[in-house]
């Protein structure tokens, strides 16, 4: 299931944000020592927190409006959008097989340089997928 909950941002005092979700208050909540990594565990967070939600057969409490929601002073409300049927495909980590096509000059060049190409693709499509 796709949802978005908004998450509340404050960095705090040792320069870290600390992050909440109104919504979802107490039972969501985290921090990272950048904004990168704090953005990285919310989604992180929300997506673990929604499964189990899922998987105990709990109704997901429905997400604020933007404009009726309200940020902790100096904070920030950013939107964590999160799919559960992706978040679960990825934690079961199954693989599948697929056939494909490269141009025979990269495929030349990887064999040489003992390139792993499932590996290769795989990084790549996950940097580009997921971020």
């Amino acid at each position: 299931m796709r949802c978005i909950y908004f998450a509340d941002f404050v960095k705090n005092e040792q320069g870290q944000f600390e992050v909440t979700f109104p919504d979802l208050a107490p039972n969501v909540a985290t921090y990272g020592n950048n904004l990168a990594e704090a953005l990285h565990m919310a989604n992180d967070a929300l997506s673990g927190y929604l499964v189990v939600m899922e998987d105990d057969g709990d109704r997901l409490p429905p997400a604020s409006d933007a404009e009726t929601l309200l940020p902790a002073a100096q904070g920030l409300l950013v939107p964590i959008e999160v799919d559960t049927r992706i978040t679960r495909e990825r934690d079961a980590n199954r693989s599948v097989k697929k056939t494909l096509t490269i141009p025979a000059y990269l495929n030349d060049l990887g064999m040489e340089q003992k390139i792993n190409f499932s590996l290769t693709l795989t990084e790549a499509l996950k940097e580009r997928l997921l971020g």
